[in-house]
Order: C-alpha cells, then sequence, then structure tokens
C-alpha cells in the first residue's frame, strides 16, 4: 500500500513548483504507437472488457434498418425512462455524447470569467481543460493523504475564491479513490450559496464500499448538486456514446444550451435496454470486477508493490520509478496501458481487463519492471 506519508509529500511538491496536468484527456491512444502486435490488449482507457449487454446489442440490431431517419419524437420518451431510473422527472435530466458532454455543458453554464472552476487534484482532465480553453480559472485542491477529496478546503477556495462550479469525481480517476458519503454530505451542506457541486459518478457501479454513497439524493432534494452518469462503464458501451446529468430543472435548462450532440437512436435504444435490465446486470458485472481487481490486488500483495485501494474497474500501481518507462515499454509488448497522471510520477494506471488479458499484463508488466 502507499503510504498517506509519501503521498503527501509528492502531491505538496508538486504545488510548490506549480506542477500541472499537461495531458489532455482525450489522447488516450495517442501515446501507442509503432508496429503493435495484432493481438494487443488495451487497458489504457478504463473500457468494461464485457462489452454492450446482450440486450443493448439486439436493441441496436433491431434499430439500424431504421437509422437513416431522425428520431427527435422519441427524446421524450427517453428522458423519461431516463428520470425513473433515478426516481426523477424527464425535466430533471439532460442527455448527450457520453457524461463528457454534459461536464463540458456544466463548466460553460456555470463557470465565469470572474467565477472558478474548483478541483480537486489529480482528477480527470475533462472539466478543467475546457475551462482553461474558455480562458476561465481552474483552482486545484490537492487529495488527502487517504485520496479523497479535501472538501473542507473545496469548500473554503469556493467561499473564498467566488467558486461557481465545485467538480468532484467519485470514485475519482486517475486514483479509483473514493470521497466518503460524510463528507460530500457535509460539502453539500456548506456549499457557498450560489455555488453548484457537480458529482461524476463514472464509476460509482464498481464500488461496494460501504463509505460509497451516490449523490442523487441530493438532487432529489433539490440542492445545487448536479449529477453526471455514463453507460461508458458499467454498461460497456463506450462506443456508444452516451450519458446524462440529473440536477434541479433550472440548472437543467442553465447547462441545455451548451449540449452541442444529438443523441442517436442507437445510443437511446442501446441505453434503455441496457437501464431494464439494470437490478441484475449492475450487481452480476460488479461482482466480476471486483473479482479481476481481488486476484490483482493479491498479486501485487505477494510481490511487495505498493498500489491505491481501488473502487473502480482501474487501478494505480506504485511502480517505484517514473511510470513513463512502463507506458512506453509495454505497448510493443502487447499491452497497452493508461497515460501519464502527473503529479503522480510513479503510478501506472491500468483498467482491469478480462482474466486472460490481467495474466498477460502481469506478464508483460513484471518483465519491464524486472528490466
Amino acid at each position: 500500500m502507499i503510504t498517506r506519508r509519501s503521498f503527501a509529500t509528492r502531491i505538496g511538491a508538486a504545488f510548490a513548483v506549480g506542477g500541472m496536468l499537461p495531458e489532455m484527456a482525450y489522447a488516450q491512444r495517442a501515446m501507442v504507437h509503432g508496429n503493435l502486435p495484432k493481438d494487443m490488449v488495451w487497458l489504457n482507457a478504463n473500457e468494461n472488457p464485457l462489452g454492450p449487454p446482450k440486450a443493448s446489442l439486439a436493441a441496436m440490431t433491431e434499430i439500424l434498418p431504421f437509422s437513416g431517419r431522425y428520431h427527435y419524437q422519441e427524446m421524450g420518451d427517453f428522458y423519461t425512462t431516463l428520470g425513473h431510473s433515478e426516481d426523477l422527472q424527464a425535466e430533471n435530466v439532460l442527455a448527450g455524447s457520453g457524461s463528457s458532454e454534459m461536464l463540458h455543458a456544466a463548466v460553460h453554464a456555470f463557470t465565469a470569467p470572474d467565477r472558478p472552476l474548483i478541483v480537486m487534484y489529480p482528477t480527470y482532465e475533462g472539466p478543467p481543460e475546457v475551462t482553461r480553453a474558455l480562458g476561465r480559472q481552474v483552482i486545484h485542491v490537492p487529495l488527502l493523504p487517504n485520496y479523497a477529496a479535501d472538501v473542507h478546503k473545496l469548500a473554503e477556495a469556493a467561499h473564498s475564491q467566488r467558486g461557481a462550479l465545485i467538480y468532484l469525481c467519485n470514485p475519482n480517476n486517475p486514483t479509483a479513490s473514493i470521497t466518503p458519503k460524510s463528507d460530500i454530505a457535509w460539502l453539500v451542506e456548506n456549499l457557498p450559496s450560489e455555488a453548484i457541486l457537480l458529482i461524476d459518478e463514472a464509476y460509482i457501479h464498481f464500488g461496494d464500499s460501504p463509505d460509497l454513497e451516490s449523490a442523487m439524493p441530493y438532487v432529489r432534494q433539490g440542492k445545487n448538486v448536479v449529477v453526471a452518469r455514463t453507460f461508458s462503464k458499467i454498461y460497456g458501451m463506450a462506443g456508444v456514446r452516451s450519458g446524462f446529468v440529473c440536477a434541479r430543472p433550472d440548472l437543467i435548462k442553465r447547462m441545455e444550451p451548451y449540449r452541442t450532440n444529438v443523441l442517436s437512436v442507437i445510443a437511446m435504444r442501446a441505453s434503455t435496454a441496457a437501464l431494464a435490465g439494470k437490478s441484475t446486470l449492475v450487481p452480476e458485472r460488479r461482482a466480476v470486477n471486483a473479482q479481476v481487481r481481488g486476484e490483482m490486488n493479491a498479486w501485487l500483495r505477494e510481490r511487495g508493490l505498493p498500489y491505491i485501494e481501488s473502487q473502480a474497474n482501474f487501478m494505480m500501481i506504485d511502480v517505484g520509478r517514473n511510470a513513463r518507462e512502463f507506458i512506453t515499454k509495454m505497448p510493443s509488448l502487447g499491452v497497452a496501458v493508461g497515460r501519464p497522471f502527473p503529479p503522480l510520477d510513479n503510478m501506472l494506471r491500468v483498467t482491469l481487463g478480462t482474466d486472460q488479458e490481467m495474466r498477460k499484463f502481469r506478464e508483460v508488466f513484471w518483465r519491464v519492471y524486472k528490466g
């Protein structure tokens, strides 16, 4: 395991020199190039190796012959379905091309030249990168030594800097760690009156900790909370591009103008079919992921390799030296792993794949590790 002291030292040093995240979040495979083996194992993008549910595959196959026409008339029913899946109404929902588009819409809607975005650090780079591209300020608040968000400092920054939007990923990407439900509850109750809390729950279905809880109840209570969800992860449909946010209707209205894509009928049908079976699908897939994760944890412990306890479908391993060596050397040996995540320079992010894929990962990883 990685100690709290070593993590705090690492984070503090990065901030002392003004370190920022230089990598863009959207170039997962751009760093993987050259003559690659035909049987490549892709463990670099937090994809679900189980792929789309059978019901979603059937729904997509059925609608393909009719995809030559627009299907705007289905949006109303689709929004109703999304809302009911979270005990909300259609007016509480905004859907788009994956949750990333919805995160971007929130940045556009709730930040301003004089109203910064406040983020836990490190975290998913999408919202901060969009904010900077708009010429708006991003305030980074380092994670706590246990890799949870420092909710007290997030609130403090929002009060002192007139922060308009706080972005909190739970479980967090890239650390796969969680912010406990008690901390989330404290943050909701201590938000500045004009601040919005945006909670990205892309990976929440993989978690099994009793300290992990969805923030959807705060949406139902009418709080200043926006919750983002995606069909890319537990439902295995990253390439389908379907996601949504839930919030009070007035917050949804503020985000609506910034949605740039029309969700395809294929994505709508696939998502609807997935939701219809979620009561059995989600726990089944969570269990599969937990088993793979447990086996990986045991393998690392046997070799004395530190790692961050994961509540997601990926994990971070401390390789004891700059992780770029693994990122660059492993693809030629048939395994692609995650991009760098400064300031966690010695940590390698790896997606949890199938049993066969993880066996190959361990083989290749150990070859590179041993030199």
